[in-house]
């Protein structure tokens, strides 16, 4: 019996709980991407963090949404949305306020000449900014990185109402394969692109060039959804994972190291920019379901520890949004480069603590509060009919 073929369930059994090693598991993956833009040369893939990022991504959000979905019979988008921006917008304005002001006070730092990049940045639409440049590698931008954040939050306009349309006609069952699909089908576009020549930037920021990488995260979180613990596809799921994840792994640990995406047209550039990012979200999707489903191994314990999981949890965020800034700022401060590294993510680590406790956890707990006081309602009669009818399909099963 495939996974796909498990018998539904009522919840996401799988997972009762938060998972420590995934938040270590971002913690990993910032880093990398610190290091890709302070240290490229050594290490060449830690770009690949972005793709983890992406995967990881569509994984939990998916998880949250069906959730809500299979306990109430629907998801609240206003209450969803509003969450999310007061999760992500006021840490990114802080950043975007503080480099203009800076900029300003100080017009021969790097910060200087930052207030157009802004409103693309705030907006979400930095990914689209950066079309006629290099996929926001160290470019003078500042803001360069919020492209990712463009290209999550342009998905999730669409992403949860597409998922409840589909929930409404479909099993789970046939919405994980039909969203395993859509990820084939976004994987194929890119082919066409690159065929007809796109440019780097252009494969490298679309939100639909992207897009299967959230897919896969979000295929991933259904098939989680279908599987009741202890049941038989549980155990397939585990020894899959116990088997393909450690691979995995080592892969993309490996890839972080030794991978140079191609910039230069040619047959590998072409290889890379139509399967690559694919083959990463597969990986990243291969390792997340055996930290998931293996808690207890020797890399989940490691990445479940609090020096790694209390960042990943807390300041992954607010770290990835000051990164780049911190280290333009001191490029011309502090010429030696092995100096300016742990200084560099020194700072960074102040100002991401500083964000969390002084931006986002306030903003967040006041918005939360509101949102939920005004989100208090009882299941609707479809919801616990359809939870009666999931038990007893897994009862059956």
């Amino acid at each position: 019996m495939s996974a796909l073929e498990c018998p539904e369930t009522p919840s996401t059994g799988l997972i009762p709980g938060r998972k420590h090693a995934l938040d270590g598991l971002r913690t990993v993956a910032v880093v990398f991407v610190f290091l890709f833009h302070a240290a490229t040369d050594l290490v060449p893939g830690g770009s690949i963090g972005v793709d983890v990022f992406f995967t990881l991504s569509g994984f939990v959000i998916t998880l949250l949404i069906m959730k809500e979905y299979l306990a109430t019979g629907g998801l609240r988008l206003g209450i969803f949305y509003a969450k999310r921006l007061a999760r992500l917008w006021p840490a990114l304005l802080a950043v975007c306020g503080v480099i203009v002001a800076a900029g300003l006070v100080f017009p021969a730092s790097k910060w200087a000449g930052q207030e157009g990049f802004v409103l693309p940045a705030a907006g979400y639409v930095m990914n689209l900014a950066h079309f006629g440049t290099f996929g926001g590698s160290i470019t003078g931008e500042t803001l360069g990185p919020t492209w990712t954040l463009a290209v999550e939050e342009q998905f999730y306009l669409v992403w949860p109402v597409l998922l409840l349309v589909m929930l409404r006609f479909w099993r789970v069952r046939t919405v994980a394969w039909v969203t395993g699909v859509l990820a084939a089908a976004f994987l194929l576009e890119r082919f066409v692109l690159v065929l007809l020549g796109a440019p780097l930037s252009r494969l490298y920021n679309g939100p639909d060039t992207r897009a299967d990488e959230l897919l896969i995260g979000c295929t991933l979180a259904l098939v989680f959804t279908l599987v009741r613990r202890g049941s038989r596809c549980h155990a397939s799921l585990l020894s899959a994972a116990r088997w393909a994840g450690p691979p995995a792994a080592l892969v993309l640990l490996a890839a972080v190291f030794l991978l140079h995406e191609p910039g230069t047209p040619g047959l590998w550039f072409s290889a890379f920019w139509t399967a690559g990012p694919a083959v990463l979200a597969l990986l990243a999707a291969l390792a997340i379901g055996w930290l998931v489903l293996s808690p207890a191994n020797f890399t989940a314990r490691i990445l479940s520890h609090p020096w790694l999981a209390g960042p990943g949890r807390d300041l992954s965020y607010a770290f990835y949004l000051w990164h780049l800034p911190v280290y333009l700022l001191l490029m011309p401060l502090v010429p030696s480069l092995w100096l300016r590294i742990p200084l560099a993510a020194a700072l960074t680590v102040v100002l991401a603590y500083a964000s969390f406790r002084l931006v986002e956890t306030p903003v967040r707990n006041w918005a939360n509060k509101r949102l939920d006081a005004a989100d208090v309602r009882p299941a609707p009669e479809p919801a616990r009919e359809r939870e009666r009818e999931l038990v007893s399909a897994g009862r059956a099963a």
